[in-house]
């Protein structure tokens, strides 16, 4: 029926003529070929009048392609060449639109626009194709003819009766407007289609085309097939599993899966999460049950749900509020550190009157051994919390702190919320140890990740990288350790409250050693208080002579030493108790490391005795001067920083401008070098407080007036011989005083500063608060004879 429908088409095409002038239809998808049939469907009443006037007369219509969507057509919005079709049926629908089917007829060329109103005529010429009948034509074709059957084979929407219908197609140029009209073709490669009358490029033309469809057709079919497979394969499987699970249900069995989903979603319900997650959680568990445990997600969502449904989310522990119970406590474990017990106390008194007190956010700042991560342990145990301590020392990436995302294999939640889970409840005593260590490099910068953990008003809702939901960190007392203040970011040190834990003193570290260190260090070494003791003289010995510390780590060490030997002893001979007095000290510990009293030795010319603070606490240094024959040069030796320097070139200066009061030959330094050393030459050294004991070693060279070396001095000076404050006072007091030094000599704003040190040091000392250098030669210079 196609094949003849076909012939009477191509017969009808050929019989009818086409008028010189024709109503003209723009039309966007819908080309018509000659002797084919299209249906058109007619909205526009200007159209529906152009159909009714084009039935009236000789039902001939121009069929053109618009090549914009424009509502007014013209002649330049059309293509040039088109079909002339008849109107070969036309049915009206109710609401006033028709729909026609369209003969093609011949192809035509638009010549001149005549008529745009009520809708378009225009003067129009048939063109003929050119066709030469040449082996190569009609080899041309032949494959056409072969790839098209193969379309229409693969093609789910082309009917096989088209390859029948192709094949009775004897004209090579109706064959390649028959396969244009049913491939899949964009406007444009029809309209070239169309307007192509040389038959033999037609046909060419069209075989890229349809090599192009077929080759998508083959692809689409082979991943149908590929994923039909794979359907199959999941749907048997899916037979097969409510078969095992009828089966399980039979004998009593409960599927595994079903039992791990029910499983979680307990615990779901007994872990009391707040809204958004167990929004999360239920989410994540909906996703697991519907997944395969073979499924490379699956492990990834069960351990998710794992860390949420595992974390503390309400639970709490309760808080020890009898305040007098925890300062005994604290007492038993630490003695002194006023500032920060009393920290602790203020926060419990807080809590005891207003419950949601959110958890405090401590700094504590010291030398090394002076009891910081210690601290943190016993105010836990003061509380009656958890204690969890994380160390930051080295920590450079960023995902310590937040955790990876899990779009990472292995992926896991950051240190905080691991360190919360292994506390099991939300309100423990979390240490954030070396905090002034903590690294930066590519992978981010951890310090900027704890500004949100660190600040009470953000650490409600902290969001881990990994949970993704938020957690509320503000029940936690968060205790930061430092030996340094200055290398913390200024916006972190500001969200922490400082408490500086300054470096012991003698019998601060006499107290200790009595009554923690020793009792700790013979019980870890096998031996009982009945076995060994130590004499309060031996314990002062080793602090004053085998350390030099502002803390106690070393010192705990010694004691350590002298406990390994009586423990080899005790094993060997079995002796009885032994007590360690300050004579044995060399027998167990060797020769003295340290010398105490310096203020012993005679006083010198050029050499006076300066208070420096370091990262142990503090010290004494000497600063030695000594004119040399030259030019006037200033040396300066012992590792000097920058702003030492300038403190030298100062006290120079200042020299050189008192000359003539102090006695000293005024052109000294026109036949003078000038060379200023401090000793222990490989240790870095820097700051200003040395300007006054600089200026004051250097007028003692110049005027050969010996320095009472019993006097130890710190402060910054100005060419015009003033005393300015500094800081560090307290180590520097103490360190003078572990030195034997019996005066103190301090800038004048600094002697506020003299409150907090212990009444046992300010009794065995002098301090000498000075405004002006004048005040310092005074004191310090012996009378001599002048240069």
């Amino acid at each position: 029926m196609v094949i003849e429908d076909q012939q009477a088409k191509s017969r009808l095409s050929a019989r009818i003529a086409v008028p010189q002038e024709l109503p003209i239809i723009p039309v966007g998808e819908n080309l018509v070929f000659p002797s084919m049939v299209v249906p058109l469907a007619a909205e526009k009443q200007s159209i529906v009048q152009l159909i009714d006037a084009a039935l009236s007369d000789n039902k001939i219509v121009g069929i053109f392609a618009q090549r914009t969507g424009a509502e007014q057509v013209t002649a330049a919005d059309l293509y040039s060449v088109g079909s002339a079709a008849l109107i070969a049926r036309m049915f009206k629908i109710p609401d006033g639109s028709v729909r026609v089917f369209l003969q093609g007829l011949a192809r035509i060329r638009l010549v001149d626009i005549t008529q745009t109103d009520p809708y378009l005529r225009g003067r129009v010429e048939v063109v003929e194709e050119e066709v030469e009948v040449t082996t190569e034509l009609e080899a041309l074709g032949r494959n056409l003819l072969t790839l098209f059957q193969k379309v229409v084979e693969i093609a789910p929407s082309l009917p096989g009766e088209l390859s029948i219908a192709a094949v009775n197609i004897p004209e090579p140029g109706n064959l390649a407007d028959f396969i244009a009209a049913h491939i899949s073709l964009k406007k444009g490669e029809r309209q070239e289609i169309l307007e192509t009358l040389d038959v033999a490029q037609r046909i060419k033309r069209l075989t890229e085309y349809i090599n192009r469809e077929l080759e998508i057709l083959e692809l689409g079919t082979k991943i149908q097939s590929q994923i039909k497979g794979e359907m199959d394969k999941a749907q048997r499987e899916f037979y097969l599993r409510e078969q095992l699970k009828a089966i399980q249900r039979e004998l009593g069995e409960v599927d595994e899966r079903s039992v791990e989903a029910n499983e979680l979603r307990k615990k779901i319900e007994q872990a009391e999460l707040p809204p958004e997650a167990r929004n999360e959680a239920e989410r994540e568990l909906d996703r697991l049950a519907k997944m395969p445990p073979a499924a490379a997600e699956y492990t990834v969502s069960r351990t998710y749900l794992d860390w949420l449904v595992s974390l503390p989310w309400a639970r709490t522990s309760e808080d020890n509020l009898d305040i007098t119970q925890a300062a005994r406590v604290l007492d038993e474990d630490h003695h002194d550190l006023s500032k920060v017990k009393e920290r602790i106390l203020e926060y419990l008194a807080v809590r005891k009157l207003k419950a949601d007190t959110k958890g405090p956010i401590l700094c504590f700042v010291g030398p090394p051994g002076t009891g910081k991560t210690s601290m943190g342990q016993s105010i836990a145990r003061a509380l009656g919390r958890k204690f969890i301590r994380m160390s930051l020392g080295g920590v450079r990436d960023e995902a310590e702190i937040r955790g990876h995302r899990r779009t990472y294999v292995g992926a896991l939640p950051g240190r905080i919320i691991q360190g919360i889970r292994r506390a099991e409840t939300r309100n423990p005593v979390f240490m954030l140890d070396e905090i002034d260590k903590v690294g930066i490099d590519f992978r981010g910068d951890p310090s900027a990740a704890l500004l949100e953990v660190l600040d009470p008003e953000q650490n409600f809702a902290f969001v881990d990288h990994y949970l993704d939901v938020p957690f509320d960190l503000s029940r936690v007392i968060f205790i930061t350790t430092a030996n340094l203040v200055d290398p913390i970011p200024p916006a972190l040190k500001d969200r922490m409250e400082t408490i500086e834990l300054p470096g012991y003193t003698e019998q601060e570290k006499l107290h200790i050693a009595e009554r923690f260190l020793v009792p700790r260090q013979i019980k870890e070494n096998g031996l009982g208080l009945e076995r060994l003791r130590f004499s309060e003289g031996a314990i002062l010995e080793v602090i004053r002579r085998y350390t030099r510390e502002a803390g106690v780590r070393n010192l705990e060490r010694e004691i350590n030493a002298i406990c390994r030997k009586v423990a080899r002893r005790v094993a060997t001979d079995s002796e009885g108790p032994i007590t360690i007095s300050s004579d044995q000290l060399h027998d167990y510990l060797g020769p003295v490391r340290f010398r105490y009293e310096v203020a012993e030795e005679a006083d010198g010319v050029g050499v006076a005795t300066g208070l420096a603070w370091t990262q142990a606490g503090g010290d004494i240094l000497f600063v030695e001067a000594t004119p040399i024959s030259g030019k006037g040069n200033l040396i300066l030796t012992g590792k000097l920083g920058e702003v030492m320097q300038e403190s030298a070139r100062a006290a120079l200066t200042y020299a050189r401008s008192r000359a003539a009061s102090l006695g000293i030959e005024e052109n000294f330094y026109e036949k003078n070098d000038i060379h200023i050393h401090v000793p222990a030459g490989a240790i870095p050294k820097d700051g200003p407080s040395a300007g006054i004991t600089m200026t004051i070693a250097l007028i003692s060279a110049l005027t050969k007036r010996p320095v009472i070396r019993e006097v130890g001095m710190t402060g910054e000076i100005t060419l015009r011989g003033k005393v300015l404050p500094v800081g560090g006072i307290k180590e520097k007091v103490l360190a003078a005083h572990r030195a034997g030094l019996r005066k103190v000599i301090l800038p004048k704003e600094n002697e506020r500063d003299l409150e907090e040190i212990p009444e046992e040091i300010r009794e065995k000392l002098q301090f000498i608060p000075v405004d002006n250098v004048d005040q310092v030669l005074e004191m310090v210079l012996e009378p001599g004879h002048k240069a």
